[in-house]
Protein backbone atom coordinates (compact mmCIF):
# COMPACT_ATOMS: atom_id res chain seq x y z
CA UNK A 1 0.00 0.00 0.00
CA UNK A 2 2.69 2.51 0.75
CA UNK A 3 4.47 1.98 -2.89
CA UNK A 4 0.80 2.41 -4.33
CA UNK A 5 0.26 5.75 -2.52
CA UNK A 6 3.86 7.08 -2.62
CA UNK A 7 3.58 6.56 -6.56
CA UNK A 8 -0.03 8.17 -6.71
CA UNK A 9 1.77 10.84 -4.72
CA UNK A 10 4.89 11.37 -7.85
CA UNK A 11 1.87 11.24 -10.33
CA UNK A 12 0.03 13.83 -8.92
CA UNK A 13 2.96 15.98 -8.25
CA UNK A 14 4.34 15.84 -11.69
CA UNK A 15 0.76 16.03 -13.13
CA UNK A 16 0.73 18.76 -16.07
CA UNK A 17 4.61 18.88 -16.48
CA UNK A 18 6.52 16.64 -19.09
CA UNK A 19 7.37 13.63 -16.76
CA UNK A 20 3.87 12.78 -16.29
CA UNK A 21 3.68 10.26 -19.04
CA UNK A 22 6.11 8.27 -17.05
CA UNK A 23 5.07 8.25 -14.22
CA UNK A 24 1.72 7.43 -15.62
CA UNK A 25 2.94 4.17 -16.96
CA UNK A 26 4.84 3.03 -14.67
CA UNK A 27 1.80 3.62 -12.23
CA UNK A 28 -0.50 1.75 -14.52
CA UNK A 29 1.62 -0.95 -15.15
CA UNK A 30 1.81 -2.21 -11.61
CA UNK A 31 -2.01 -0.68 -10.60
CA UNK A 32 -5.34 -0.57 -12.07
CA UNK A 33 -6.02 3.93 -13.11
CA UNK A 34 -7.42 5.16 -9.61
CA UNK A 35 -9.56 7.44 -12.01
CA UNK A 36 -13.20 6.87 -12.92
CA UNK A 37 -15.88 8.04 -15.33
CA UNK A 38 -18.61 9.57 -13.18
CA UNK A 39 -21.28 10.41 -15.92
CA UNK A 40 -23.09 8.72 -19.16
CA UNK A 41 -23.27 5.78 -20.49
CA UNK A 42 -20.06 3.35 -20.26
CA UNK A 43 -19.06 -0.39 -21.93
CA UNK A 44 -17.57 -2.24 -19.70
CA UNK A 45 -15.10 -4.81 -20.37
CA UNK A 46 -12.03 -6.20 -18.62
CA UNK A 47 -9.58 -6.04 -21.62
CA UNK A 48 -7.21 -2.93 -23.00
CA UNK A 49 -3.79 -2.56 -24.85
CA UNK A 50 -2.05 -3.67 -21.76
CA UNK A 51 -4.00 -6.18 -20.78
CA UNK A 52 -4.20 -7.90 -24.83
CA UNK A 53 -0.34 -7.01 -24.81
CA UNK A 54 0.11 -9.12 -21.55
CA UNK A 55 -1.74 -12.05 -22.62
CA UNK A 56 0.43 -12.64 -25.48
CA UNK A 57 3.78 -12.02 -23.42
CA UNK A 58 2.21 -15.24 -21.89
CA UNK A 59 2.05 -17.20 -24.94
CA UNK A 60 5.50 -16.22 -25.59
CA UNK A 61 6.76 -17.34 -21.76
CA UNK A 62 6.85 -20.66 -22.43
CA UNK A 63 8.60 -20.55 -25.86
CA UNK A 64 11.49 -18.23 -23.74
CA UNK A 65 12.27 -21.13 -21.11
CA UNK A 66 12.44 -23.66 -23.52
CA UNK A 67 14.19 -21.96 -25.55
CA UNK A 68 17.14 -20.90 -22.66
CA UNK A 69 17.00 -24.80 -22.24
CA UNK A 70 17.56 -25.69 -26.09
CA UNK A 71 20.64 -23.20 -26.10
CA UNK A 72 22.20 -24.96 -23.47
CA UNK A 73 21.36 -28.15 -25.02
CA UNK A 74 22.88 -27.20 -28.55
CA UNK A 75 25.88 -26.02 -27.23
CA UNK A 76 26.78 -29.09 -24.82
CA UNK A 77 25.96 -31.76 -27.94
CA UNK A 78 28.41 -29.51 -30.20
CA UNK A 79 31.07 -30.42 -27.61
CA UNK A 80 30.40 -33.35 -27.76
CA UNK A 81 29.36 -33.74 -23.57
CA UNK A 82 25.63 -34.43 -24.52
CA UNK A 83 24.27 -37.97 -26.90
CA UNK A 84 21.53 -36.06 -28.66
CA UNK A 85 19.82 -39.29 -28.99
CA UNK A 86 18.89 -38.76 -25.49
CA UNK A 87 15.99 -37.20 -26.94
CA UNK A 88 13.44 -34.57 -25.51
CA UNK A 89 12.47 -36.49 -22.42
CA UNK A 90 16.13 -37.79 -21.57
CA UNK A 91 17.31 -36.41 -18.28
CA UNK A 92 20.23 -34.41 -20.89
CA UNK A 93 18.13 -31.67 -21.82
CA UNK A 94 16.18 -30.41 -18.68
CA UNK A 95 19.60 -30.42 -16.76
CA UNK A 96 20.69 -27.04 -14.72
CA UNK A 97 23.89 -27.17 -16.52
CA UNK A 98 21.61 -26.10 -20.24
CA UNK A 99 19.56 -24.02 -18.29
CA UNK A 100 22.81 -21.49 -16.88
CA UNK A 101 23.84 -21.49 -20.46
CA UNK A 102 21.11 -20.47 -21.93
CA UNK A 103 19.80 -17.77 -18.99
CA UNK A 104 23.21 -16.28 -19.25
CA UNK A 105 23.22 -16.18 -23.34
CA UNK A 106 19.25 -14.75 -23.44
CA UNK A 107 18.35 -13.45 -20.48
CA UNK A 108 20.88 -10.10 -21.52
CA UNK A 109 19.28 -9.84 -25.49
CA UNK A 110 16.01 -9.54 -23.37
CA UNK A 111 17.11 -7.16 -20.63
CA UNK A 112 18.91 -5.24 -24.04
CA UNK A 113 15.61 -5.25 -25.88
CA UNK A 114 13.24 -4.19 -23.60
CA UNK A 115 15.58 -1.94 -21.98
CA UNK A 116 16.46 0.45 -25.10
CA UNK A 117 13.05 -0.21 -26.99
CA UNK A 118 11.42 1.05 -23.25
CA UNK A 119 13.70 3.71 -22.83
CA UNK A 120 13.02 5.28 -26.52
CA UNK A 121 9.22 4.83 -25.83
CA UNK A 122 9.61 6.74 -22.78
CA UNK A 123 11.64 9.33 -24.49
CA UNK A 124 9.60 10.12 -27.37
CA UNK A 125 6.30 10.50 -24.50
CA UNK A 126 8.00 13.17 -23.13
CA UNK A 127 9.01 14.74 -25.90
CA UNK A 128 5.21 14.38 -27.48
CA UNK A 129 3.59 14.74 -24.12
CA UNK A 130 1.54 12.00 -24.82
CA UNK A 131 0.91 8.41 -22.94
CA UNK A 132 3.35 5.99 -22.39
CA UNK A 133 2.16 3.14 -25.17
CA UNK A 134 2.32 -0.29 -23.96
CA UNK A 135 2.79 -1.65 -27.50
CA UNK A 136 6.42 -2.81 -27.17
CA UNK A 137 5.61 -4.77 -24.35
CA UNK A 138 5.56 -7.43 -26.82
CA UNK A 139 7.84 -6.66 -29.14
CA UNK A 140 10.52 -6.71 -26.11
CA UNK A 141 9.84 -9.85 -25.98
CA UNK A 142 9.54 -11.56 -29.72
CA UNK A 143 12.63 -9.71 -30.95
CA UNK A 144 15.42 -11.68 -28.66
CA UNK A 145 13.27 -14.81 -29.69
CA UNK A 146 13.89 -14.12 -33.45
CA UNK A 147 17.68 -13.27 -33.09
CA UNK A 148 20.69 -15.77 -33.17
CA UNK A 149 21.21 -16.91 -29.71
CA UNK A 150 25.28 -15.01 -29.84
CA UNK A 151 24.27 -11.72 -31.54
CA UNK A 152 26.47 -8.98 -29.86
CA UNK A 153 24.37 -7.02 -27.44
CA UNK A 154 25.59 -4.04 -29.80
CA UNK A 155 23.92 -4.68 -32.49
CA UNK A 156 20.72 -5.76 -31.27
CA UNK A 157 20.78 -2.37 -29.18
CA UNK A 158 21.17 -0.50 -32.72
CA UNK A 159 18.59 -1.99 -34.19
CA UNK A 160 16.08 -2.15 -31.81
CA UNK A 161 16.58 1.58 -31.78
CA UNK A 162 15.96 1.98 -35.63
CA UNK A 163 12.81 -0.69 -35.21
CA UNK A 164 11.02 1.67 -32.65
CA UNK A 165 12.10 4.69 -34.16
CA UNK A 166 11.96 4.32 -37.92
CA UNK A 167 9.49 1.15 -37.56
CA UNK A 168 7.01 3.04 -35.20
CA UNK A 169 7.93 6.26 -33.63
CA UNK A 170 7.94 8.28 -36.92
CA UNK A 171 4.52 6.90 -38.17
CA UNK A 172 2.96 8.24 -34.75
CA UNK A 173 3.48 5.77 -32.54
CA UNK A 174 1.71 2.41 -31.32
CA UNK A 175 -1.59 1.91 -34.08
CA UNK A 176 -0.08 4.01 -36.31
CA UNK A 177 2.86 1.57 -37.54
CA UNK A 178 2.57 -0.01 -41.18
CA UNK A 179 5.50 -2.80 -40.31
CA UNK A 180 5.76 -5.18 -37.63
CA UNK A 181 8.46 -3.72 -35.38
CA UNK A 182 9.87 -6.65 -34.48
CA UNK A 183 10.24 -7.41 -37.61
CA UNK A 184 11.64 -3.93 -38.69
CA UNK A 185 13.97 -5.05 -35.72
CA UNK A 186 15.03 -8.21 -37.94
CA UNK A 187 15.09 -6.98 -41.34
CA UNK A 188 17.41 -4.14 -40.27
CA UNK A 189 20.01 -6.90 -38.92
CA UNK A 190 19.75 -9.19 -41.59
CA UNK A 191 20.52 -6.70 -44.31
CA UNK A 192 23.08 -4.61 -41.95
CA UNK A 193 25.10 -7.50 -40.44
CA UNK A 194 24.00 -10.14 -42.44
CA UNK A 195 27.30 -12.71 -41.61
CA UNK A 196 25.62 -12.46 -38.08
CA UNK A 197 22.00 -13.75 -38.93
CA UNK A 198 22.26 -16.43 -41.57
CA UNK A 199 24.97 -19.27 -41.61
CA UNK A 200 25.09 -22.32 -40.02
CA UNK A 201 27.37 -21.29 -37.40
CA UNK A 202 25.50 -18.41 -35.71
CA UNK A 203 22.36 -20.83 -34.49
CA UNK A 204 24.59 -22.45 -31.58
CA UNK A 205 26.04 -20.74 -28.90
CA UNK A 206 30.07 -20.51 -29.21
CA UNK A 207 29.90 -21.76 -32.90
CA UNK A 208 31.12 -18.57 -34.35
CA UNK A 209 33.93 -17.82 -32.01
CA UNK A 210 35.79 -20.99 -31.86
CA UNK A 211 35.30 -20.89 -35.67
CA UNK A 212 37.14 -17.78 -36.03
CA UNK A 213 39.78 -19.14 -33.19
CA UNK A 214 40.36 -22.16 -35.70
CA UNK A 215 40.62 -19.85 -38.14
CA UNK A 216 43.35 -17.61 -36.39
CA UNK A 217 45.35 -21.21 -36.08
CA UNK A 218 43.78 -22.17 -32.63
CA UNK A 219 43.65 -26.41 -31.90
CA UNK A 220 40.22 -26.63 -31.24
CA UNK A 221 37.18 -28.76 -32.35
CA UNK A 222 34.85 -26.74 -34.73
CA UNK A 223 31.23 -26.53 -32.84
CA UNK A 224 28.80 -27.50 -36.13
CA UNK A 225 25.51 -25.31 -36.10
CA UNK A 226 23.67 -26.88 -39.16
CA UNK A 227 20.02 -26.22 -39.22
CA UNK A 228 17.97 -28.47 -40.97
CA UNK A 229 16.54 -25.57 -43.56
CA UNK A 230 20.57 -25.29 -44.40
CA UNK A 231 21.13 -29.28 -44.72
CA UNK A 232 18.19 -29.19 -47.46
CA UNK A 233 19.43 -25.59 -49.43
CA UNK A 234 22.73 -27.55 -49.40
CA UNK A 235 21.07 -31.46 -51.07
CA UNK A 236 22.56 -32.86 -47.88
CA UNK A 237 20.76 -35.59 -45.74
CA UNK A 238 19.34 -34.24 -42.10
CA UNK A 239 20.63 -35.70 -39.07
CA UNK A 240 16.90 -34.94 -37.52
CA UNK A 241 13.78 -36.91 -37.27
CA UNK A 242 10.10 -35.12 -37.25
CA UNK A 243 9.96 -35.13 -33.68
CA UNK A 244 13.14 -33.81 -32.94
CA UNK A 245 11.61 -31.04 -35.09
CA UNK A 246 8.12 -30.81 -33.32
CA UNK A 247 9.43 -31.28 -30.14
CA UNK A 248 12.59 -28.69 -30.88
CA UNK A 249 15.52 -30.58 -30.08
CA UNK A 250 16.83 -28.29 -33.15
CA UNK A 251 19.44 -25.55 -33.96
CA UNK A 252 17.62 -22.37 -34.45
CA UNK A 253 16.31 -18.72 -33.47
CA UNK A 254 15.47 -19.02 -29.48
CA UNK A 255 11.68 -19.10 -29.74
CA UNK A 256 11.12 -20.65 -32.53
CA UNK A 257 12.59 -24.13 -32.33
CA UNK A 258 9.51 -25.83 -30.30
CA UNK A 259 6.40 -25.78 -32.58
CA UNK A 260 4.54 -27.61 -29.84
CA UNK A 261 4.82 -25.01 -27.23
CA UNK A 262 4.19 -22.08 -30.50
CA UNK A 263 0.79 -24.57 -31.43
CA UNK A 264 -0.01 -23.83 -27.21
CA UNK A 265 0.81 -20.53 -28.22
CA UNK A 266 -1.34 -20.22 -30.93
CA UNK A 267 -4.54 -21.85 -28.97
CA UNK A 268 -4.32 -20.01 -26.18
CA UNK A 269 -3.86 -16.59 -28.02
CA UNK A 270 -7.32 -18.01 -30.20
CA UNK A 271 -9.13 -19.02 -26.88
CA UNK A 272 -8.56 -15.54 -25.71
CA UNK A 273 -9.79 -13.90 -28.88
CA UNK A 274 -6.67 -12.24 -29.18
CA UNK A 275 -4.85 -13.89 -32.22
CA UNK A 276 -6.91 -14.19 -35.10
CA UNK A 277 -7.53 -17.48 -35.62
CA UNK A 278 -8.53 -17.11 -39.94
CA UNK A 279 -4.99 -14.91 -40.51
CA UNK A 280 -2.64 -18.69 -38.69
CA UNK A 281 -4.82 -21.05 -40.40
CA UNK A 282 -4.51 -19.09 -43.91
CA UNK A 283 -1.40 -18.94 -43.37
CA UNK A 284 -0.67 -22.64 -42.81
CA UNK A 285 -3.03 -22.84 -45.79
CA UNK A 286 -0.83 -20.90 -48.18
CA UNK A 287 2.55 -22.37 -47.23
CA UNK A 288 0.90 -26.34 -47.78
CA UNK A 289 -0.09 -25.34 -50.86
CA UNK A 290 3.03 -23.58 -52.10
CA UNK A 291 4.39 -26.92 -50.68
CA UNK A 292 2.42 -29.07 -52.62
CA UNK A 293 3.06 -27.30 -55.76
CA UNK A 294 7.01 -27.78 -55.63
CA UNK A 295 6.43 -31.20 -54.61
CA UNK A 296 4.34 -31.79 -58.10
CA UNK A 297 7.57 -29.99 -59.64
CA UNK A 298 9.94 -32.66 -58.09
CA UNK A 299 7.24 -35.32 -59.33
CA UNK A 300 6.70 -34.29 -62.41
CA UNK A 301 10.40 -34.16 -63.05
CA UNK A 302 10.83 -30.71 -64.23
CA UNK A 303 13.62 -30.19 -61.61
CA UNK A 304 16.75 -32.31 -61.02
CA UNK A 305 18.57 -33.23 -58.58
CA UNK A 306 21.53 -31.26 -59.63
CA UNK A 307 19.09 -27.76 -59.24
CA UNK A 308 20.10 -25.87 -56.14
CA UNK A 309 16.39 -25.72 -55.54
CA UNK A 310 15.94 -29.71 -55.75
CA UNK A 311 16.62 -30.02 -52.02
CA UNK A 312 14.29 -28.09 -50.70
CA UNK A 313 11.40 -28.59 -53.17
CA UNK A 314 11.69 -31.79 -52.65
CA UNK A 315 10.74 -30.96 -48.68
CA UNK A 316 7.15 -32.97 -48.37
CA UNK A 317 4.93 -30.25 -48.12
CA UNK A 318 3.95 -30.75 -44.19
CA UNK A 319 7.25 -30.82 -43.07
CA UNK A 320 7.58 -26.71 -44.16
CA UNK A 321 5.43 -26.67 -41.11
CA UNK A 322 7.80 -27.63 -38.28
CA UNK A 323 10.64 -26.68 -39.66
CA UNK A 324 12.06 -22.68 -39.66
CA UNK A 325 10.05 -20.22 -38.42
CA UNK A 326 6.52 -20.35 -40.39
CA UNK A 327 4.75 -21.57 -37.72
CA UNK A 328 6.19 -18.98 -34.93
CA UNK A 329 5.79 -16.79 -37.49
CA UNK A 330 2.10 -17.43 -38.61
CA UNK A 331 1.20 -17.68 -34.50
CA UNK A 332 2.98 -14.82 -33.33
CA UNK A 333 3.92 -12.30 -36.05
CA UNK A 334 0.86 -12.20 -39.17
CA UNK A 335 -1.14 -11.69 -36.20
CA UNK A 336 -0.03 -8.00 -35.55
CA UNK A 337 -3.66 -6.55 -35.18
CA UNK A 338 -2.30 -3.18 -36.02
CA UNK A 339 -0.30 -4.14 -39.13
CA UNK A 340 -2.45 -6.95 -40.36
CA UNK A 341 -5.51 -6.96 -42.27
CA UNK A 342 -8.61 -5.80 -40.54
CA UNK A 343 -11.86 -7.75 -42.62
CA UNK A 344 -12.48 -11.16 -42.14
CA UNK A 345 -12.12 -11.96 -45.75
CA UNK A 346 -8.90 -9.63 -46.20
CA UNK A 347 -7.84 -12.19 -42.92
CA UNK A 348 -8.11 -15.03 -44.91
CA UNK A 349 -6.39 -13.01 -48.16
CA UNK A 350 -3.32 -11.80 -46.09
CA UNK A 351 -2.50 -14.93 -44.23
CA UNK A 352 -2.56 -17.30 -47.34
CA UNK A 353 -0.21 -14.94 -49.48
CA UNK A 354 2.43 -14.64 -46.41
CA UNK A 355 2.64 -18.57 -46.15
CA UNK A 356 2.50 -18.86 -50.04
CA UNK A 357 5.16 -16.57 -50.28
CA UNK A 358 7.30 -17.92 -47.21
CA UNK A 359 7.67 -21.21 -48.84
CA UNK A 360 8.54 -19.64 -52.33
CA UNK A 361 11.21 -17.30 -50.74
CA UNK A 362 13.03 -20.06 -48.39
CA UNK A 363 12.72 -22.18 -51.76
CA UNK A 364 14.28 -19.35 -54.20
CA UNK A 365 17.08 -18.21 -51.86
CA UNK A 366 19.20 -20.78 -50.32
CA UNK A 367 21.47 -18.87 -49.21
CA UNK A 368 19.22 -18.01 -46.37
CA UNK A 369 16.37 -20.48 -46.56
CA UNK A 370 14.03 -18.79 -44.42
CA UNK A 371 11.52 -16.00 -46.05
CA UNK A 372 8.60 -15.63 -43.59
CA UNK A 373 9.56 -12.40 -41.66
CA UNK A 374 10.49 -10.81 -45.70
CA UNK A 375 6.94 -12.28 -46.38
CA UNK A 376 5.15 -11.00 -43.32
CA UNK A 377 6.32 -7.57 -43.94
CA UNK A 378 6.10 -7.04 -47.98
CA UNK A 379 2.07 -8.21 -46.73
CA UNK A 380 2.05 -5.62 -44.09
CA UNK A 381 2.43 -3.06 -46.72
CA UNK A 382 -0.11 -4.42 -48.74
CA UNK A 383 -2.76 -5.21 -45.89
CA UNK A 384 -4.44 -2.06 -46.13
CA UNK A 385 -5.07 -2.17 -50.20
CA UNK A 386 -6.70 -5.86 -49.26
CA UNK A 387 -9.03 -4.27 -46.81
CA UNK A 388 -9.78 -1.32 -49.19
CA UNK A 389 -10.62 -4.00 -52.82
CA UNK A 390 -12.29 -5.97 -49.85
CA UNK A 391 -14.64 -3.57 -48.75
CA UNK A 392 -15.22 -1.94 -52.29
CA UNK A 393 -16.47 -5.14 -53.33
CA UNK A 394 -18.76 -5.24 -50.27
CA UNK A 395 -20.44 -2.13 -51.24
CA UNK A 396 -20.96 -2.91 -55.14
CA UNK A 397 -22.52 -6.27 -53.98
CA UNK A 398 -24.76 -4.06 -51.87
CA UNK A 399 -25.47 -1.65 -54.70
CA UNK A 400 -26.01 -4.30 -56.83
CA UNK A 401 -28.79 -5.82 -53.63
CA UNK A 402 -30.44 -2.31 -53.71
CA UNK A 403 -30.74 -1.94 -57.60
CA UNK A 404 -32.17 -5.31 -57.80
CA UNK A 405 -34.72 -4.38 -54.75
CA UNK A 406 -36.01 -0.74 -55.98
CA UNK A 407 -36.30 -2.08 -60.02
Amino acid sequence: MGLKSNLHSLKEKYSGTKMAPAFNALHTFLYTPNETTHNGSHIRVVDDLKRTMNTVILALVPCLIYGMFNAGYQYHVALGEIVRADGFLGASFWTWDNLVVGIWQVLPLVIVSYGVGLLIEFIFAVIKGHEVEEGYLVTGMLVPLIVPVDIPLWMLAVAVAFGVIIGKEVFGGTGMNILNPALTIRAFLFFAYPTWMSGDKVWVHGAVERSQEIANGANLDAISGETILGSYAQNQAVVYDYWDMFWGLIPGSVGETSKFLIIFGALFLIFTKVGSWRIILSTLLGALAMGLIFNGVIDAGWIGESSKFYGLMSVPFWQHLIIGSILFGAVFMATDPVTASQTNKGKWIYGFLIGFLSIMIRVFNPAYPEGVFLAILLMNVFAPTIDHYVIQGNVKRRMKRLKVKTA
